[in-house]
């Protein structure tokens, strides 16, 4: 059984932070503190800004859910990113709630199954043209190849035909360019944003061009009458609090915010699936039994998803080790206690799902790659809050179900029909989301299947594919 909560502050003083910053980075410091930590409330010597870092599922469970009234994301560290998405679905309050109570519709279990065909039938599409674009003698980017990959997936349910896929590339750049420069900006909240600071005029010049690009599409998809069933329609037929039209810059940095996740978050999750399956080839070829034995030679379809149960438990387990989100920031609005320490008002507590789902209490072996751990049983006897990459509560992701038929399909599609090579074996990197350090190298080619049986003979699989459920 997991320990219980720990209860009390471990501080990290600024020498300390700055000691650990030097010798491992930034994802250095936060390792070590979870390290050391193991669940307790660790208080950030950031000189004038002293948040507390939150990693227990008690503490957690807390913030998100039982107290989640008094925990909003009026973080300092939220408004720097409210400038590039706005006060809508990546905000908080009424016009969070008016764009929340769209965008859950629009990705919701029903859509997907109203869209599914069309997304299944991009996802062959998006692999074809990315084997296609595949030189054994040049390994292509893997981040870059997972970009637009990504990108002719939802740009069709983002934009349904406004925006074409070189566009949309484009479009994802310059969202990318933006989100990269707040960095120093979220993490010193402190500083006006009146005083010059580094990316100030990369932002400047991405938000030019983002908005050179989407606000045209959204008048466009106005004077059409917004009735199609992509996300921008959705949102021109949403109301805001006031009960009228959500207006175009609204609706414009909803479908950024949508970008982070949809897109950067999306494809740096897939090349990390990539980088693990070549470090486990008897996980890749349980993955690729399952995909022969499901899609059995033809193409994708929505319903092979229920279907791919281990592919499902590996998408699962890639997310443990690099989830997205490994800082989220909230305020707290009164004085309030968790476990036994003391949160007064305006005290900013920062939750780490990264580091949560590396306490050894609740992952034996942390560091240890296994899909097993997502099987039925182990999922139920496990703290609900212990795995949460897609976030919880009122603000967790709207696009969980969406993003979970892309991937599966992605892998399945792709191993079912090639072989993976990937080169270099990185770590990830602190950015605003989870990139990994230094190129990735990827090259698709078509399997010898008859090779392929000696092979996968030959190959020891620990995890045979279940049967679905």
């Amino acid at each position: 059984m997991p320990a219980p909560a720990v209860d009390h502050v471990h501080a990290l003083p600024l020498h300390r932070v700055l000691g650990r910053l030097i010798r491992g980075g930034p994802l250095g410091l936060v390792e070590e503190a979870g390290r050391q930590a193991q669940g307790a409330v660790v208080r950030l010597g950031l000189g004038p800004f002293r948040p507390l870092l939150l990693t227990h599922p008690d503490h957690l469970q807390h913030v998100l859910r039982d107290g989640a009234e008094n925990y909003a994301r009026g973080a300092a560290m939220w408004n720097a990113l409210g400038r590039l998405t706005g006060q809508g679905i990546a905000g908080e309050g009424p016009g969070w709630r008016a764009s929340r109570d769209v965008l859950r519709g629009g990705m919701s279990s029903r859509y997907l199954q109203r869209t599914g065909e069309a997304i299944a039938s991009s996802v062959e599409q998006a692999v074809e043209e990315l084997a296609a674009r595949a030189r054994p003698e040049q390994p292509e980017d893997a981040v870059t190849a997972m970009t637009r990959l990504v990108h002719r997936i939802i740009s069709p349910v983002f934009f349904g035909s406004r925006i074409s896929a070189a566009q949309c590339d484009r479009l994802g750049r310059e969202v990318a360019t933006a989100l990269d420069s707040l960095l120093w900006r979220m993490a010193m909240p402190f500083v006006p944003h009146g005083v010059p600071m580094p990316g100030d005029r990369a932002f400047l010049r991405a938000t030019r061009t983002i908005n050179r690009m989407l606000l045209p599409a959204i008048d466009t998809a106005r004077r059409q009458g917004g009735d199609g069933a992509d996300l921008m329609s959705g949102l021109l037929r949403g109301r805001g609090p006031d009960g009228r039209p959500l207006t175009d810059q609204h609706i414009g940095q909803d479908i950024v915010a949508l970008f982070v996740a949809g897109s950067e978050s999306s494809a740096l999750t897939l090349t990390w699936a990539w980088v693990v399956l070549a470090r486990h080839p008897a996980v890749a070829a349980g993955v690729r039994r399952e995909a022969d034995e499901v899609l059995a030679g033809g193409p994708p379809r929505p319903g092979h998803v229920r279907k791919l149960v281990f592919t499902r438990q590996v998408m699962a387990e890639v997310m443990r080790l690099y989830s997205m989100a490994w800082a989220v920031p909230r305020v707290a609005g009164q004085d309030d206690t968790i476990g036994r320490v003391p949160v007064p008002a305006g005290t900013t507590v920062v939750l780490s799902p990264y580091l949560t789902h590396r306490l050894a209490a609740f992952w034996p072996d942390p560091l240890r790659f296994d899909p097993g751990r997502f099987g039925k049983q182990a999922v139920r006897e496990r703290h609900p809050l212990a795995y949460l990459p897609f976030g919880d509560g009122a603000h967790q992701c709207v696009g969980q179900a969406f993003f979970t038929m892309e991937s599966v399909l992605v892998l399945a599609t792709v191993l079912s029909r090639y072989d993976v090579h990937v080169t270099g074996d990185p770590r990830p990197r602190l950015a605003v989301a989870l990139p990994p350090r230094g190129r990735v190298g990827l090259v698709l080619t078509p399997r010898d299947r008859s090779a392929q049986k000696i092979l996968d003979g030959d190959v020891e699989n620990p995890w045979p594919a279940p049967s679905p459920g």
